[in-house]
C-alpha cells in the first residue's frame, strides 16, 4: 500500500475528489494548509496598501491506495489539479506498513 500526499489549489478540490472517486478511490483525508514553494508567496493590495503574502493557501489530500492504483491516482490528481500556472502543487508517495479499520478490525488492504 502507498500513501499519496498531494498539495493542490483549494478551488480544484471538488474536481479532484470527483475524479479519484470515479477511478475507485474509496476515501481520502483533506486538510486546509498554508505553504510556499518556488513562488515564495506573492503581494496583494488591500485598501490601497500593498502587503506580502508569504504563505499561500493550499489543500492537502492524503489517500492510501493499493500498489496497483498508485500510477492511476497520481495521473488523475495531476490532470485535474493542473491549471498550468505556478503553484499548482506537489504530489508525494510513501510506503504504508499497515492499516486497520477501527470499526471492524479489518487489516491491510481490506481496511481501505
Amino acid at each position: 500500500m502507498k500513501l499519496i500526499v498531494a498539495a493542490i489549489k483549494p478551488f480544484k478540490l471538488d474536481e479532484v475528489r470527483e475524479a479519484v472517486t470515479a477511478i475507485g478511490v474509496r476515501g481520502m483525508m483533506v486538510t486546509e494548509i498554508k505553504g510556499f514553494g518556488s513562488q515564495s508567496g506573492h503581494t496583494e493590495i488591500y485598501r490601497g496598501a500593498e502587503y506580502a503574502v508569504h504563505y499561500v493557501p493550499k489543500v492537502k489530500l492524503e489517500i492510501v491506495v493499493p500498489d496497483n492504483m498508485v500510477d492511476q491516482v497520481i495521473e488523475t490528481i495531476s490532470s485535474k489539479a493542473n491549471t498550468g500556472k505556478i503553484g499548482d502543487g506537489k504530489i508525494f508517495v510513501m510506503d504504508v506498513e499497515g492499516a486497520v479499520r477501527v470499526r471492524t478490525g479489518e487489516i491491510g488492504e481490506d481496511a481501505l
